[in-house]
C-alpha cells in the first residue's frame, strides 16, 4: 500500500514537470525523490503525517508555479536532508553533484538564520539574504517552502504561528512580488493575514463569501451589455470578474480610513483581447465609457507608458449599475501573459517605499532577463558565473563629481564605475581621478572615493579590460564591443580579399583557400580576413601564391554530393530554411559542415567545432563524438546557433505507424494541420496487412510546437507510435 502511494505520488510529478519544464532528467528526480523518501522515513510532521510530504509538497510548487529547470525540483526534494537527518550536505555533493548541493546548502543556511533572529528590520534582512543566496533557485526553493509550511501552519502553536506569519509579511511576501511571483505573493499574504489578524481576517472572508452569489450576479449584470457591444463589432476576447484578496482589502480599508462597502473595487473585470493591436484595447475603452460612466481620475494608460517592469494595460473605473464603482482592466492575451508569468508589479507604489532601491531593481531585472534567455546567453560557464549575487556582498559607496551615489562590489575599478554611469562613459574611457588624482584603470576603488571618469572618443575597449572589471555589466558590454569590432574588422578583411581577387580574376572557393592558408599557418578563414584587415597578410602576395601552386598542381575536381533518401533530403530542405548558423550571434557566411554522426537540424541545442580544414563543423551538445573531441581540446569549442526566422518555420520529420483503417489518413492530418495551423510539406505512408508505417514533414515554429504534436498524434486512435525522425 505504501509503496504503491508513494509510486502514484512520485508519478503524479513527473507529470507534472514533463508539462511544465522543457526538458525533464527524470532520472534525477526518481533518485531525489527516493534519497528524500530514504533520508526522512522515520520523520514526522507536527500534523502527524510523514516528514516527506512536506519536501515532495514543495517539489510540486516548484514545478506548478515556479517552473524552472528539473535540478530545482530535485533540490527542493531534498531541501530539508542536510537540516533534519543524518545525511549531510557532502552525501548530497558525492551523490547529486555541486549545483544541488550548493543550492540545498543556501536554503539550509537560510533556514538557520530565520530559526536563530528575530525579524526587526525587514529590509536589511532582505539585503542579508541576497548576500548569501549564490543561486537564483535558492530564493525559489525558500518560497515554495514557505508556501506549504504557511498552508499547514494551522498543526503549530501560537507563537510559531506569529513568528513564521510576520516573517512571511516582511520578507518572502515583498520578496515574491519583487521576483514577478504575483500568485504565490497573494497566498503568502492572504495566510499570513490569516494567523496575524484572525477576527479581521473571519470578517472579510465571511462578508466575501455571504456576497459571493451577489458579486458574481452584479459581475454578470456588468459584462453583459459589454459582450453584447463586442461581440457586434467582431472582436475575440475573453471577459471575467476578478476575485480581489482578502489582504488586499485589508490593507485598502485601513489605509484609506474606508469601511468594508467603500471599497469600490471588490467589484473588478478583465477584458483581455485575442488581438496583437493594442489600439484595439483603446477602443475596448471608448465603447466601455459609452456604456458606463468613466472616473477620469480613475484612469491609467500602462500601455503607452508602460511600467518599468514591462508591465501594460488599461486601468479604468466606470459606474456601473445601481451605482456601483467598478474597476476595470483592458490587456491583449500577450499583455495578460507578461502580468501573469513573472513581470512583477511596480513594488515602489506597491509597497508604498518612499526610496527606489534602483540597484536591487535593476538586479531582479537582470536575473529575470538571464532565465528568460538561458538557451541564448553565450557559454554555459558564463551563465552560472552570471548567477552569482553580489549585489550586497562587500559594497563600496562611491560618488559621481556631482555627488551620485554609485553602489559596486568590493574590488571595483573606473571600468566598473565608468559603466555603471552610462554605457557610453565606459567604451571610451580613458583613466579617472579619484580625490583630484588621477589613476589607471586597473586601480581598486574605496569606499567614499570620489570618482571622476576622463573619457576620449578616441578610446575604445580593449580585450584586457574584461579582467580589470568586476560587475556582470562591465563584462558583458566588455565582451559585446569586441565581438562586434571583430566581427567588423572580419566582414572588412574579407571585402578587401575578393576586391583583389576580383581583380587579378582569381577564382578559388573556401575550401581550396583554406587548403592553401595552411602553408600561411592561418587556421581558418575567419583568422585569414582578421590578419587582412590588420595589415598581418597582404592579399597580392596570398594570391600570386595560390596562381602559382594552380598552375603546378591544379586542385581535384570536386563534386557537391547530392543528397540521397528521404531523411538527408529532409535535413537539406530544414537547413536551407533557416539559411546556415550563426557564430557568436552573427549572420555572416562562415564555412561549416553538419556532423554526420548526429546530424543536427534547426530547433536542435547545437556546438561547434572548429576543425582543420572544413571550418566549424556543427554537433548536437549531446553527441557522444562531439563530447570526446570537447575534452581532447576545448578551446576548439565555439558557440554557434540557428538563426533566428523571423517567427517563420522550420522543417520537421515524424515517423508514425499503427494499425491500417478507413480515416486514418484523415485523422493524422487534421490532428497536425488543426494545431496552430501547421503546415504539411510531404507525406509518405506505405500500408502492409493492415499496418501502416510511413513519415510526415511538417513546418513548426520550434522544438517544443513539435513535440505538442507528436503527443497529439500519438493520441489518435490505432496508431502505435510515434517520434521525430532523427536518422
Amino acid at each position: 500500500m505504501r509503496d504503491g502511494l508513494y509510486k502514484k505520488k512520485l508519478d503524479d510529478l513527473l507529470a507534472v514537470c514533463r508539462k511544465n519544464l522543457h526538458t525533464v532528467n527524470e532520472d534525477l528526480i526518481r533518485r531525489a525523490f527516493e534519497f528524500s523518501l530514504e533520508a526522512h522515513k522515520n520523520d514526522m510532521r507536527a500534523s502527524g503525517d510523514p516528514f516527506f510530504n512536506h519536501p515532495y509538497e514543495v517539489a510540486m510548487v516548484v514545478a506548478k508555479e515556479v517552473p524552472l529547470d528539473d535540478i530545482s525540483v530535485a533540490s527542493a526534494l531534498m531541501h530539508d536532508v542536510a537540516e533534519d537527518t543524518n545525511f549531510t550536505i557532502k552525501d548530497i555533493r558525492q551523490e547529486f553533484g555541486d549545483t544541488i548541493a550548493d543550492i540545498v546548502d543556501g536554503a539550509t543556511k537560510i533556514s538557520d538564520i530565520f530559526r536563530s533572529h528575530e525579524i526587526t528590520q525587514a529590509e536589511s534582512y532582505r539585503k542579508m539574504l541576497l548576500s548569501m543566496v549564490n543561486d537564483i533557485r535558492v530564493m525559489l526553493l525558500k518560497f515554495a517552502d514557505r508556501l506549504h509550511n504557511m498552508r499547514t501552519l494551522e498543526y503549530l502553536p501560537k507563537e510559531r504561528q506569529i513568528r513564521l506569519a510576520k516573517e512571511t509579511l516582511d520578507i518572502y511576501a515583498p520578496f515574491a512580488h519583487r521576483f514577478g511571483l504575483a500568485k504565490i505573493k497573494w497566498e503568502l499574504e492572504d495566510l499570513a493575514f490569516k494567523y496575524l489578524h484572525p477576527p479581521e481576517y473571519e470578517d472579510i472572508a465571511h462578508k466575501l463569501k455571504s456576497r459571493r452569489k451577489e458579486r458574481e450576479n452584479y459581475v454578470k449584470k456588468f459584462i453583459q451589455p459589454i459582450e453584447k457591444r463586442l461581440k457586434d463589432d467582431g472582436m475575440q476576447f475573453e471577459i471575467e470578474g476578478r476575485p480581489k484578496h482578502l489582504f488586499s482589502i485589508y490593507n485598502k480599508m485601513n489605509s484609506r480610513g474606508k469601511t468594508f462597502d467603500e471599497v469600490y473595487d471588490l467589484f473588478a473585470v478583465r477584458i483581455i483581447l485575442e488581438t496583437e493591436n493594442p489600439n484595439e484595447c483603446f477602443t475596448v475603452y471608448g465603447i466601455l465609457s459609452s456604456i458606463y460612466i468613466p472616473n477620469p481620475e480613475r484612469f491609467k494608460n500602462y500601455i503607452s507608458v508602460p511600467k518599468k517592469n514591462g508591465y501594460q494595460s488599461i486601468h479604468a473605473t466606470v459606474l456601473g449599475p445601481e451605482g456601483k464603482m467598478v474597476e476595470v482592466q483592458i490587456r491583449t492575451r500577450a499583455m495578460h501573459e507578461i502580468a501573469e508569468n513573472g513581470v512583477a508589479a511596480h513594488w515602489r507604489y506597491k509597497e508604498n517605499l518612499t526610496t527606489l532601491d534602483e540597484e536591487l531593481e535593476n538586479w531582479i531585472s537582470w536575473v529575470r532577463e538571464i532565465f528568460e534567455h538561458a538557451d541564448e546567453e553565450a557559454p554555459a560557464k558564463q551563465l552560472m558565473e552570471s548567477f552569482k549575487l553580489n549585489l550586497y556582498q562587500d559594497e563600496i559607496y562611491l560618488f559621481t563629481p556631482k555627488g551620485e551615489l554609485k553602489i559596486l562590489p568590493q574590488g571595483a575599478t573606473p571600468v566598473d564605475f565608468a559603466y555603471a554611469v552610462h554605457s557610453n562613459i565606459g567604451f571610451h574611457c580613458l583613466s579617472a581621478k579619484v580625490g583630484g588624482r588621477i589613476v589607471p584603470l586597473d586601480y581598486q576603488l574605496h569606499s567614499g572615493d570620489q570618482v571622476e571618469i576622463i573619457t576620449s572618443k578616441n578610446q575604445t575597449p580593449k580585450a584586457d579590460w574584461e579582467q580589470y572589471a568586476v560587475t556582470h555589466r562591465a563584462k558583458s558590454h566588455i565582451r559585446k564591443w569586441i565581438k562586434d569590432e571583430e566581427r567588423k574588422a572580419i566582414a572588412e578583411g574579407r571585402d578587401m580579399w575578393e576586391k583583389r581577387a576580383k581583380k587579378f580574376k582569381l577564382h578559388v572557393n573556401d575550401d581550396d583557400l583554406i587548403k592553401y592558408l595552411h602553408d600561411l599557418r592561418v587556421e581558418d578563414l575567419r583568422d585569414f580576413y582578421l590578419k587582412i584587415q590588420r595589415e598581418e597578410i597582404t592579399p597580392d602576395a596570398v594570391i600570386q601564391e595560390i596562381e602559382l601552386k594552380q598552375k603546378h598542381s591544379p586542385p581535384a575536381e570536386t563534386h557537391d554530393a547530392v543528397p540521397q533518401g528521404l531523411f538527408d533530403r529532409f535535413v537539406s530542405t530544414a537547413r536551407n530554411i533557416t539559411g546556415g548558423i550563426s557564430l557568436f550571434g552573427s549572420h555572416d557566411a562562415f564555412l561549416h559542415s553538419y556532423a554526420k554522426c548526429c546530424n543536427p537540424i534547426p530547433g536542435d541545442e547545437i556546438v561547434g567545432y572548429v576543425t582543420k580544414g572544413e571550418g566549424i563543423k556543427v554537433h548536437l551538445k549531446t553527441c557522444k563524438n562531439f563530447l570526446t573531441l570537447s575534452q581532447t581540446d576545448p578551446l576548439r569549442i565555439v558557440e554557434v546557433a540557428w538563426p533566428s526566422t523571423n517567427g517563420g518555420e522550420y522543417a520537421a520529420a515524424v515517423r508514425i505507424s499503427g494499425e491500417d483503417r478507413t480515416g486514418i489518413l484523415n485523422d493524422i492530418t487534421h490532428s497536425i494541420s488543426t494545431y496552430q495551423n501547421t503546415n504539411i510539406r510531404g507525406v509518405r505512408i506505405d500500408s502492409n496487412n493492415s499496418v501502416f508505417e510511413g513519415t510526415i514533414m511538417i513546418g513548426v515554429k520550434n522544438k517544443d510546437h513539435l513535440e505538442r504534436i507528436i503527443e497529439k498524434l500519438r493520441k489518435i486512435k490505432g496508431v502505435a507510435r510515434t517520434e521525430r525522425l532523427m536518422e
